[in-house]
C-alpha cells in the first residue's frame, strides 16, 4: 500500500512537470517563496539542535551503546564503510559546489559585505565550510542513528515509522504509516536533486573534453544512460555494485584534489584552509541561526535555507542506507564516522577546490566568477583549464560526476525499495526498477520545468513536512538510548552482583 500511495504522488508530480512544465514551476515556487518567509527559522533551529545532539551522543557515556548486539563485528571494513557514506551523502554536491560556491559567495556576499573584496573571500570560504560541514552530517547521522538503533538493538523494521512509534504519545503511533509516505516522497524529491546537478556538469565536462554541446537534450540523454547503469548497480546488491564503485570514486576525488593542490596554488589552499577553519570555529553559532529580519536580501534563504532543506529532504535517504551499512558499530564510532570525520573531508575539499578558485579568480585574472554567473557547471572545468594538465583533469572531473551520479542513484534505488516494501532490507529487482525509473523521470520532469531551479525548488518544498518528523524521530531515540543504557547499567550491576556471590 505504501508503495502505491508514495509511487503514485511521484508520478503524479512527474506527469504534471511534463505536461504543464510551467505550471508546476509557478506553484513550486510560490510555495518556495512561503516557506522561506514563514519557516526559515524552524530549518535554522532544528539543524542546529540536531548538531548539539550529536556532539552530546558521541561524547557522552552513551557513546559506547552498540547499533547491534555487544559482541557484533562490523559487516563492512573501515575504508569500504566510510568510501560509501561519502559516495550516498553528498559526493556529487561536493564535485558540483566545490569551485562554484565560494566563487559565487564571492561575487555576491552574505547581506552587510561589499561584493569582490577580502573580506568576501574569506566570508565565501567560511560559509562554504557551514553549508557543508558539521550541520548537513549531524542531519544524516542522527537519521541514520535513529534507523539503525531501532533496526538493530530492538530488531524493528529499517523504517522512519519504527522510530515515531516508540514515542509514548498515540498521535504519533496512528500517523507512523503517513511518515513513511512522506519520508519517500521527500527522499524521491530530494535525490532527484542530485541527477539534476549530475546531467548538467557532466555535459559541461563533455563540453569541455570534447566539445559536445550543453543542451536540455544532451542532459536529458545523459539522465537515462546514467539511469540505467544505476539500476543495474542496484540490483545487484551493496557489497557488491555500491562497496566497488564508492571505493573506486573516492580514490579518483583524491586523486584529483591532490593533483590540484599539487599543480595549483598550494600555499594559498593551506592558508586557506587554516584561515577558514579558525572563522568557521568562532562564528559558528551566529552563522547558525543568521536570519536577516531587518533587510530584504534574500541571501539566506537562497542558500542556508535551501541547504538545510536539500539536507532534510536527503536525510530519510542518506539515514537508512548508512544504517544500512554500519550494524556492528558503537554510537560513538558511528558518529565520528558519519559527522565528525567527512566534516573534516569537505573542509579540505573545499579548501583545495574553493582556496584554488579564488586565488585564481582574485590573482591571476580567471574569469570564474563571470563562468559561475553564466552556468555554474562549468566553473570546475573553467579552473582546471588554466592549470597544467587542465585537460587530463577535466576527463577525470567527469568521470568523478558519473560515477557519483551512479553510486547515489542505486543507493537512493534501494532504500527506496526498502522504504516502500514494509523495510525489507533487500527488496525484489522490480520495486528497485520501478524507484530508479521514478527518481530519473522526476529529473527529467523538473529538469524541463524550469532546470536546477526547479530541482532545488521542489525539494524546498517537499522537505518541510518531513523536518517535523525528523524531529520526532530525534526526541525519540534519545529516549530509547537513555533507556537502553539504563538497562545495560542494570544488567552490569546484576552480573557483577552474581560473580561475588560465586567468589564467597
Amino acid at each position: 500500500m505504501q508503495l502505491l500511495i508514495s509511487a503514485g504522488l511521484i508520478a503524479a508530480v512527474v506527469v504534471w512537470g511534463l505536461v504543464s512544465p510551467s505550471s508546476l514551476d509557478q506553484v513550486f515556487s510560490a510555495a518556495l517563496a512561503g516557506i522561506t518567509r514563514n519557516f526559515g527559522w524552524f530549518y535554522l533551529w532544528l539543524v542546529l539542535g540536531l548538531v548539539l545532539l550529536a556532539f552530546f551522543l558521541a561524547f557522552s557515556r552513551y557513546g559506547d551503546l552498540k547499533l547491534g548486539d555487544e559482541d557484533e563485528e562490523p559487516e563492512f571494513s573501515l575504508a569500504s564503510w566510510f568510501a560509501m557514506l561519502f559516495a550516498a551523502g553528498m559526493g556529487i554536491g561536493l564535485v558540483f559546489w566545490g569551485v562554484a560556491e565560494p566563487i559565487s559567495h564571492y561575487a555576491d556576499p552574505p547581506p552587510g559585505i561589499a561584493p569582490g573584496t577580502p573580506e568576501a573571500a574569506s566570508a565565501a570560504m567560511r560559509y562554504a565550510f557551514f553549508h557543508w560541514g558539521l550541520h548537513p552530517w549531524a542531519i544524516y547521522g542522527i537519521v541514520g542513528l535513529a534507523i539503525g538503533f531501532f533496526s538493530f538493538r530492538r530488531q524493528s523494521l529499517p523504517l522512519v515509522s519504527s522510530v515515531t512509534e516508540a514515542l509514548p504519545w498515540q498521535v504519533a503511533k496512528r500517523l507512523s504509516p503517513a511518515f513513511n509516505v512522506l519520508a519517500v516522497v521527500a527522499t524521491a524529491f530530494g535525490v532527484a536533486a542530485s541527477p539534476g546537478m549530475g546531467a548538467t556538469q557532466i555535459n559541461s565536462g563533455l563540453n569541455a573534453v570534447f566539445g559536445l554541446p550543453v543542451s536540455p537534450t544532451a542532459q536529458s540523454l545523459i539522465i537515462v544512460v546514467t539511469a540505467v547503469l544505476f539500476i543495474s548497480s542496484a540490483v545487484t546488491g551493496v557489497g557488491r555494485g555500491v562497496k566497488w564503485l564508492s571505493l573506486g570514486n573516492l580514490c579518483l576525488a583524491a586523486a584529483l584534489a591532490l593533483a590540484v593542490l599539487v599543480l595549483g596554488p598550494t600555499v594559498a589552499i593551506v592558508e586557506t584552509l587554516t584561515n577558514t577553519l579558525g572563522v568557521y570555529i568562532a562564528e559558528f553559532v551566529r552563522m547558525s541561526l543568521r536570519m536577516s529580519p531587518f533587510r530584504t536580501s534574500s541571501w539566506v534563504g537562497d542558500w542556508t535555507i535551501f541547504y538545510w532543506a536539500w539536507w532534510l529532504a536527503w536525510s530519510p535517504f542518506v539515514g537508512l542506507f548508512i544504517a544500512r551499512v554500519s550494524r556492528g558499530r558503537t554510537i560513538r564510532q558511528f558518529l565520528a564516522g558519519t559527522v565528525f570525520a567527512p566534516t573534516l573531508l569537505g573542509f579540505v575539499w573545499f579548501s583545495v577546490f574553493g582556496g584554488a578558485a579564488l586565488n585564481f579568480e582574485i590573482f591571476q585574472s580567471v574569469p570564474l566568477a563571470e563562468a559561475v554567473k553564466a552556468n555554474a557547471s562549468t566553473a570546475m572545468f573553467v579552473m582546471l583549464d588554466a592549470m597544467p594538465g587542465g585537460g587530463v583533469m577535466s576527463v577525470i572531473a567527469t568521470v568523478l560526476v558519473f560515477v557519483f551520479f551512479v553510486t547515489s542513484g542505486d543507493s537512493a534505488t534501494l532504500v527506496l525499495g526498502t522504504m516502500s516494501t514494509g523495510g525489507n532490507p533487500n527488496p525484489p529487482a522490480r520495486v528497485k526498477i520501478i524507484w530508479g525509473v521514478l527518481v530519473a523521470a522526476i529529473a527529467l520532469s523538473l529538469l524541463l520545468a524550469g532546470g536546477l531551479t526547479a530541482v532545488q525548488t521542489a525539494t524546498i518544498v517537499f522537505a518541510l513536512p518531513f523536518s517535523v518528523v525528523l524531529l520526532l524521530m530525534a526526541i525519540s531515540v534519545t529516549i530509547a538510548i537513555r533507556e537502553d543504557w539504563k538497562a545495560e547499567q542494570q544488567r552490569e550491576r546484576a552480573l557483577r552482583r552474581k560473580m561475588r556471590e560465586l567468589l564467597k
